[in-house]
């Protein structure tokens, strides 16, 4: 197989499994929105903690996903198998831990970020009654890696939309069904996700056939070694995202709307971007294991050029459509108004994005943890104060442009020097299995 179709069996598989989440996510939205306000403000609290743990667990998955292929390139597929299971043995122990002290702590961490007296209820019944299934959702993130490492996207994509169409059916039946309310949808999530984690667990294991199914406490520390500095480099990203936000929320509520709506566009725009870079994991762990430098380079030449050039292209599109984008989610004239503006910004720059993501994704691949750990800190320290600036600003469209502005150019900018700087030379070129 050539490697453009490759890249494509990989990530148009991908992409379509990033687009299962947010379209389950509207889903509830859309259930719960019609028990009311209150309901609907729990959900956003309870699920915003919830996604908060499942996206800070993303390691699993990128860990997996990296060392899985890098055996396969190795020729030591089922070796890559057996540490793909004792990753989901680590996802399983975290999402116990995790529950355990998420349940006892929800009146707090809801309280923590935003709740009022009257939502507090809501989102803390939504939050514990949804935790159950949090154990086999970070089983099913290690299970997704140890697929894409074994170059197999379609199975993670069925899971993934199979889980979308259950979670509806539970949560229209438990909510409306049973009369269970916002409990009802966090139980039909838990039970769509445990069902989603069990399965892909056993897809796993019938692949393990003669390998050790047991917990290695050993290689599940290996795991861990792999994945914590990518947690660092998420929590980075994070970070900054939070940072946007807060500024972001001092310029009024229309410049919070707007900004809340050219972020999920920013969002939707990069996930198309992002399955070219789970691609790339794939792609370059399996050509470092198998000792392949050049084919490595040759495969970040091409995967470059279309990440790139699709940032350009959805670039074009965004600034194109942004004026029937801004009227499609807000009837506010002002609102209206910002989202056209930023969304221009927006547009501008998708290219840098393209370059940056698909880089994340080639050093993910090479297992350069510790490197984007510390770009991420880097790139952090750099935005922190361009961000800070908009506080200083003029409340509204001046502020908000700063803000885009220093989130496109000066966040991602210095996010593509840190990791070009590190694509260019060897160092992170590895070969072999380890």
């Amino acid at each position: 197989m050539s490697l453009s179709r490759r890249v494509l069996a990989l990530a148009v598989p991908a992409f379509a499994a990033l687009l299962a989440h947010p379209l389950m996510l509207l889903a509830d939205t859309w259930i719960v929105g019609r028990l009311g306000t209150l309901p609907l403000a729990g959900l956003g609290i309870g699920s915003g903690l919830l996604l908060t743990v499942v996206g800070l667990s993303v390691f699993l998955a990128y860990g997996s996903t990296s060392v899985v292929a890098r055996q396969v390139g190795a020729g030591r597929r089922q070796r890559g198998i057996e540490l793909g299971v004792q990753a989901m043995w680590l996802g399983a122990a975290m999402g116990a831990v995790l529950a355990v002290v998420m349940w006892v702590a929800a009146p707090w961490l809801s309280s923590a970020l935003g709740a009022t007296p009257d939502v507090l209820p809501h989102a803390v019944t939504y939050l514990r009654w949804s935790l159950p299934g949090l154990p086999l959702m970070l089983v099913m993130l290690a299970a997704t890696g140890t697929f894409r490492g074994l170059a197999d996207a379609r199975t993670p994509l069925v899971l993934s939309v199979s889980v979308a169409v259950l979670n509806l059916a539970l949560n229209v039946t438990f909510v409306y069904g049973f009369g269970m309310g916002i409990a009802g949808a966090a139980l039909g999530t838990a039970l769509a996700e445990t069902l989603l984690g069990v399965t892909a667990a056993v897809l796993v294991a019938r692949r393990a056939t003669g390998l050790r199914l047991a917990p290695s406490l050993t290689q599940m520390r290996q795991s861990l070694a792999v994945g914590f500095p990518l947690w660092l480099r998420t929590v980075t990203l994070r970070a900054a995202l939070l940072l946007t936000t807060y500024v972001a929320a001092v310029q009024g509520a229309a410049g919070l709307a707007a900004h809340h709506i050219a972020m999920n566009v920013w969002n939707l725009l990069a996930y198309a971007l992002d399955a070219i870079a789970i691609a790339g994991q794939t792609i370059i762990a399996t050509a470092l294991g198998a000792g392949d430098r050049d084919d490595a380079r040759a495969s970040t030449r091409l995967m470059m050029r279309w990440s790139v050039i699709g940032g350009l292209v959805l670039g074009v599109a965004a600034i194109a459509t942004r004026e029937p984008i801004a009227a499609f989610f807000s009837t506010d004239p002002e609102v209206r108004r910002l989202v056209a503006q930023l969304l221009f910004v927006v547009g501008l720059t998708l290219g840098l994005a393209g370059y940056v993501y698909l880089l994340d994704g080639v050093l993910i691949g090479a297992g350069d943890g510790p490197y984007l750990a510390k770009a991420g800190l880097i790139t952090l320290v750099v935005y922190a104060p361009l961000a800070l600036i908009a506080l200083r600003l003029e409340t509204g469209l001046p502020a908000l442009l700063w803000l885009w502005g220093s989130f496109t150019l000066g966040f991602m900018g210095a996010r593509a020097v840190t990791l070009g700087l590190r694509a260019r030379g060897e160092t992170w070129m590895r070969l072999g299995d380890s």
